[in-house]
């Protein structure tokens, strides 16, 4: 499994600050009224790729701690589809050992389990790049970082076992590497740095003198003269553009058209490359991500053209900002040649659409569910 313990979330002594009050106040009265053994059915409102490891490792952590058994009973493997309603797991043991563990549990399981739906199918949509999770900056904190970064590894590794794409390759920060496969982020240089040089290829000449054995991608809309920067960079380190050891990364903000750009000049890049792409009828979105400001199908294009005809075919282009499911699906009708894409943008945009819920459906073997989820019961999702 995906998974390592590298957080394993509230401790056994913080959990009960951390859990509704209701939930502490029945466990208190199942002690003193005859405990029960209950099945809780957990499911989802929307449809969801199955990343619930971080939620159930910590339910599993508690319960030993509290020399409880419980068992979960797998209805899909880590990674598969599960549609709205449909029970993702069952959970059994003791109420008085589950019932103040909900709280946490749930917070540990739906968002991650919408990253990895999100995650999936960008990598599907663009089998042939190789994406960075950048999600931590907009993330609140480090437990939900360590839920996305896992939600992006579980969509991922689904995305390559069922259609060979290459995937998430790596993250942006080292306490997540590990769902990875990496033992430390990955990425060069921020526009920080561009700003402390003065200069963009003086920026990249301290990062490889400081670090030469690091791979080599530089930031080039600091200045708004992505295309200029691009080929002063190229020019200076030859031997890396040559060998295939350089990229470029794309990442200009919205309000604004990469160098040489504007919305006929795009038109025609799209014209010459994938007229395709704009022969049919596309949505005010969509036009913004194929020929508008910021980093679009056009600028990526526009950047490949000018390194190609400058004799940098190996040179790897890298873009960045707002790539969600739908520009990397734009992206992909748009057959953009981009190497790699840096991405937080798999997180859930809609917050509620997280929500996971655990209902009990039995109680000492016997089936009980409130009002208008007896979906839920067993005998109603029998294999």
């Amino acid at each position: 499994m995906t998974s390592k313990k590298a957080f394993n979330g509230p401790s056994f002594e913080v959990q009960p600050q951390l859990t509704d009050s209701y939930f502490n106040l029945t466990k208190q009265i199942v002690q003193q009224n005859g405990d029960v053994v209950v099945t809780y059915a957990v499911f989802m409102r929307r449809p969801v790729t199955l990343a619930p490891r971080l939620a159930t490792d910590w339910l599993l952590d508690m319960a030993a701690q509290r020399g409880e058994a419980i068992d979960i009973e797998w209805l899909h493997n880590e990674g598969a589809w599960v549609g709205a309603g449909e029970p993702l797991f069952y959970v059994t043991g003791k109420l008085s050992a589950l019932v103040d563990l909900e709280t946490i549990f749930l917070q540990r399981l739906g968002a991650a389990c919408v990253a990895a739906y999100n995650a999936y199918q960008m990598c599907v949509e663009l089998p042939d790049v190789s994406f960075l999770a950048m999600d931590a900056r907009h993330c609140a904190g480090s437990d939900m970082a360590d839920l996305m970064a896992y939600g992006a590894s579980v969509g991922s590794k689904k995305a390559q076992f069922k259609t060979g794409a290459k995937g998430f390759v790596g993250c942006a920060a080292d306490a997540t590497a590990h769902f990875f496969g990496n033992d430390a982020g990955m990425g060069t240089m921020p526009h920080a740095l561009i700003g402390y040089a003065g200069n963009t290829l003086d920026a990249a000449i301290m990062f490889h003198r400081e670090f030469p054995e690091k791979p080599l991608t530089i930031l080039v809309d600091y200045f708004g003269k992505e295309v200029d920067d691009a080929l002063a960079c190229c020019a200076h380190f030859q031997e890396l553009a040559q060998a295939g050891a350089l990229s470029i990364r794309l990442d200009t903000h919205g309000g604004r058209f990469a160098q040489g750009l504007d919305t006929q000049a795009s038109y025609a890049v799209l014209e010459r490359n994938v007229p395709e792409a704009i022969r049919g009828y596309r949505t005010e979105a969509e036009l913004k991500q194929l020929m508008g400001t910021g980093v679009s199908a056009a600028a990526i294009w526009h950047l490949r053209e000018v390194l190609d005809n400058a004799g940098y075919h190996k040179v790897k282009i890298v873009a960045s900002s707002g790539f969600g499911p739908d520009k990397c699906r734009v992206f992909s009708l748009a057959k953009v040649p981009v190497d790699v894409i840096g991405t937080g943008s798999y997180l859930p945009e809609k917050w509620s659409e997280t929500y996971a819920t655990a209902d009990i459906i039995q109680y000492d073997g016997k089936p009980r569910v409130k009002l208008g989820r007896e979906f839920l019961l067993r005998n109603q999702n029998s294999e």
